[in-house]
């Protein structure tokens, strides 16, 4: 089960272009959700308010289930599409690139385009440090005190994450754990009860 995926970490990537007078500024960020993404875009546009074009492309989650390309008035599929493709095939996600284009007063044509965004968001992704994830699942565990060692030695054992944690009369405990050792982890918590 493949339960690993590539993003970069939050030191922002920086690459730039030139074409004919044009210029290219490429941004890649790591984000989390689609609103943290956008804001990022917003404050791009605010500060190359200047600039004629702020195109964009994120993909979002192991399986990039959340993704925009955005051309942002250039011809349709000449910039979001080739800065999303760069993304895809740097086999990334979590990831926002955004291009920022300063016209230089000569058309590039589209292919001229394709080529222009697409190698400025490769440069930015360049400039990046990519790191591995693990997909994960979480599992919460409800248990008397009485278990509490047993709980923790698990815990101690398992490359597990403590999301959330209560110790009452009856405790509970969430993990998170790498999804192809969830099983694992949930057939040694059940077992925990046996040995009590």
């Amino acid at each position: 089960m493949e339960d690993t995926y590539f993003t970069i970490t939050d030191k922002m990537g920086e690459g730039y272009y030139s074409e004919k007078r044009s210029k290219f500024l490429a941004f890649a960020h790591h984000v989390d959700t689609v609103d943290e993404a956008m804001d990022i875009v917003k404050a791009y546009r605010k500060k190359y308010y200047d600039a004629r074009h702020c195109c964009y492309a994120y993909a979002i989650g192991p399986d990039r289930a959340e993704f925009r390309a955005n051309d942002d008035g250039e011809p349709s599929s000449t910039a979001g599409k080739p800065i999303y493709g760069q993304i895809i095939s740097n086999d990334l996600t979590d990831v926002l690139v955004v291009v920022v284009r300063y016209y230089g007063g000569v058309n590039l044509g589209t292919g001229g385009l394709i080529v222009a965004y697409r190698t400025a968001a490769a440069d930015a992704l360049a400039h990046c440090e990519k790191v591995e994830k693990f997909v994960e699942e979480t599992i919460e565990y409800k248990f008397t005190y009485p278990m509490m060692n047993s709980v923790m030695r698990i815990a101690k054992e398992m490359p597990v994450r403590i999301v959330s944690q209560q110790f009452d009369n009856t405790c509970s405990i969430t993990f998170a754990i790498r999804k192809s050792l969830a099983a694992q982890l949930q057939s040694r918590l059940e077992h925990i009860a046996f040995e009590n």
